[in-house]
């Protein structure tokens, strides 16, 4: 039984055009998940999910795999994340985990693969995903009303120092593992008993959008 690493990247990305190979660092954006789950010792196979044809030969280049092109159907914005998931499993032999490993988080780390990994075994669970501090409490958002006036999205708001508000976290997006057992029981890699890996906030920029972009490659300059 095989871990795969799987790395889904469409060719319809609507914010950044055709964001998974667009040159970032002097390489294509997929390159660095591809690379980090290439180094890491607990990946058996690295395979890109892709209805293009481009991102396809891109990745193989790359010395990822690509056994199979996935539906353009699953491939749409409104798709749900977890579709390609099943898709892969359902053409894939031998499969015992599943990470998932998304190319807009091209700051993750072999490291944080690897760690993952052990901690989801030391803690004998099925799934963990990554996370980071949000460095903000929920206390501190707001939303406004019909007059723009601010309501807190907390129902018991109260302004304290920053310190003492309780420390929350945000999923990241950069790693997601689990069995392929509890995959396909849950729909989900998040189950009521799923790990939480805690990654710093400089390794968790997930490019969303063009100020991302930018951000999560001056930081990679500066990390590397």
């Amino acid at each position: 039984m095989k871990s795969i690493a799987l790395i889904p990247a469409r060719g319809g990305s609507k914010g950044i055009l055709r964001k998974n190979i667009k040159l970032f660092n002097k390489k294509p954006l997929i390159y660095w998940s591809i690379k980090a789950a290439i180094e890491s010792d607990f990946v058996d196979r690295v395979i890109v999910s892709t209805e293009d044809e481009e991102i396809a030969e891109i990745a193989k280049s790359l010395s990822a795999e690509v056994p199979f092109l996935r539906p353009k159907n699953l491939a749409q914005d409104n798709s749900p994340g977890i579709d390609p998931v099943l898709h892969a499993l359902n053409n894939l032999q031998n499969v015992k985990d599943i990470l998932l490993l998304q190319p807009t988080s091209p700051l993750r780390r072999t490291k944080d693969i690897n760690e993952i990994f052990k901690l989801r075994s030391r803690k004998n669970s099925d799934s963990a995903v990554s996370i980071t501090d949000s460095g903000k409490n929920i206390d501190l958002f707001f939303e406004l009303d019909s007059q723009d006036q601010i309501q807190s999205i907390s129902k018991s708001f109260k302004p304290m120092p920053r310190q003492k508000y309780k420390k929350l976290y945000n999923v990241n997006g950069a790693l997601y593992l689990s069995t392929k057992n509890s995959i396909l029981k849950n729909l989900s890699f998040f189950t009521s008993k799923t790990i939480g890996y805690i990654m710093p906030p400089e390794y968790s920029v997930d490019i969303d959008t063009q100020l991302d972009w930018d951000f999560a490659e001056f930081l990679m300059k500066k990390l590397l």
